[in-house]
């Protein structure tokens, strides 16, 4: 783990709202809340401390961690013209013991 990782990121609640866009909710994102896990969609070039510290900002919570995936957009076609969904990334993230986030309700 690099020291860059340890610093603190100031971030404010507007840029957070811009780094988390939504929670996923699936059968397989609810089933990470039994383990203490939140799934959010972010921006492909949100990182991991950005992230970490728009979650702690937003539900005034204690994250323990984040892991993120990249997910290529599908090529679909629709009536035979060929299109492409656009890549995402989502962010896993790990709360510790005691915290805990209710996704189905507003912010």
């Amino acid at each position: 783990m690099s020291w860059k990782y340890h610093r603190p990121i100031k971030i404010t609640p507007a840029s957070a709202c811009d780094v988390i866009l939504s929670p996923v909710i699936t059968e397989k994102a609810t089933m990470g809340s039994e383990h203490n896990q939140v799934t959010f969609n972010v921006p492909v070039t949100a990182n991991k401390p950005a992230i970490r510290a728009a979650v702690e900002e937003l539900f005034k919570v204690k994250v323990k961690a984040v892991n993120t995936l990249r997910q290529q957009g599908k090529t679909k076609r629709f009536r035979g013209i060929i299109g492409k969904r656009p890549d995402y990334k989502k962010a896993i993230v790990t709360l510790e013991d005691g915290h805990s986030i209710d996704v189905t309700t507003g912010i």
